[in-house]
């Protein structure tokens, strides 16, 4: 059967490649160029030496307006967005599928360290057994759950080392930074793209007392301690940010925990649709351990999360994934 994989040049999307191609399967490997920043030719070499035919596609105009404008849009109104989320829901997944239709290929596949499984006539997204990227693909829609393959997950993070080592593969570090900020310099990036949003305005406390200045909104985020430019006794930490009076609020550690918040743009896999409370384990950002949490449906297709403890810095704009053991039931964006 043939099947069609992403393969990005790293360690993991190669050795997805390589496992199938032993397993039988037909597969033809695609590279996404999205931004000029970004090393297509690490990939091409890789399909070359396991011997795979490749293409490299341009996706970079569908990537500026569906990914890189909704990252500027989002820090410019004082949210902090997942740029690798929205990327994997509306550019590289569609583009795998579009490509499978294509060349006739019945699957797709990547390197991601998740698992999919099927009960009855549903599918369900599952952790990695070692490492779990399960986070990022909560927007995973049951069609593509369907036809996806991630031969990774239920592997060890080890043995994939060192398979890429048996091949005589490339050892990358795993990447670390947004793909088309690879020097990690959100403020240049921001400043380039969005100057408008620049605009200097007030640092204010909880009661309303202006202890300084901000920069503009979109150069801070929601547990920031670092760059205020305030020099108090006390370390303070930005707890919201109010991008209709230009303001950003500060205050002390204890002022980020918080124990609801409400998710939007909800997206459910092991579950039709929230109809009743649901107990939940709850995850507000990737390297954030789970919380248990009761998700209520509420009006306008949101539901409201209440944590059993308070948890640090919930930030609008970051995604809130919910599990139920090692499935995902499902997840949204949190709006505050």
């Amino acid at each position: 059967m043939k099947v069609v994989v992403a393969m990005s040049g790293g360690v993991d999307s190669s050795i997805a490649a390589a496992i199938l191609k032993e397993e039988g399967y037909e597969v033809i490997g695609v590279t996404f160029r999205l931004w000029p920043s970004i090393n297509v030719e690490d990939a091409c070499a890789v399909a070359l030496q396991i011997g795979i035919p490749h293409e490299v596609i341009d996706l970079s105009p569908s990537f500026r307006d569906r990914v890189i404008d909704y990252f500027l849009r989002e820090y410019s109104l004082g949210r902090t967005p997942n740029p690798c989320i929205r990327c994997n829901r509306y550019i590289k997944f569609d583009a795998l599928q579009r490509v499978a239709r294509e060349v006739g290929a019945g699957l797709i596949a990547t390197g991601h360290y998740a698992r999919v499984s099927r009960d009855g006539s549903r599918y369900f997204l599952k952790k990695g057994v070692d490492k779990d990227q399960s986070y990022f693909l909560y927007l995973m829609t049951q069609d593509e759950l369907a036809h996806t393959i991630m031969p990774l997950g239920g592997m060890n993070k080890d043995r994939v080392r060192g398979m890429a080592r048996g091949l005589g593969l490339p050892e990358r570090p795993d990447s670390q930074e947004i793909c088309f900020i690879p020097d990690k310099d959100y403020h240049r990036f921001l400043m380039e793209n969005i100057p408008q949003a620049a605009r200097p305005g007030p640092i204010v406390d909880r009661d309303g007392r202006t202890l300084g200045d901000h920069r503009g909104i979109p150069f801070y985020t929601i547990g920031q301690r670092r760059g205020l430019g305030i020099s108090t006794k006390e370390p303070l930490y930005v707890s919201a940010i109010c991008h209709e009076r230009n303001t950003v609020i500060v205050g002390g550690k204890g002022e980020l925990y918080r124990d609801e918040l409400i998710a939007s743009g909800l997206n459910w896999i092991a579950i039709e649709r929230l109809e009743q409370p649901m107990e939940v384990k709850a995850k507000i950002r990737y390297l954030h351990q789970e919380a248990r949490a009761l998700i209520t449906p509420m009006d306008g297709e949101r539901v409201l999360v209440s944590f059993s403890q308070p948890q640090m810095a919930i930030t609008p704009g970051q995604a809130v994934v919910f599990y139920d053991g090692d499935s995902v039931v499902g997840g949204g964006v949190m709006d505050g």
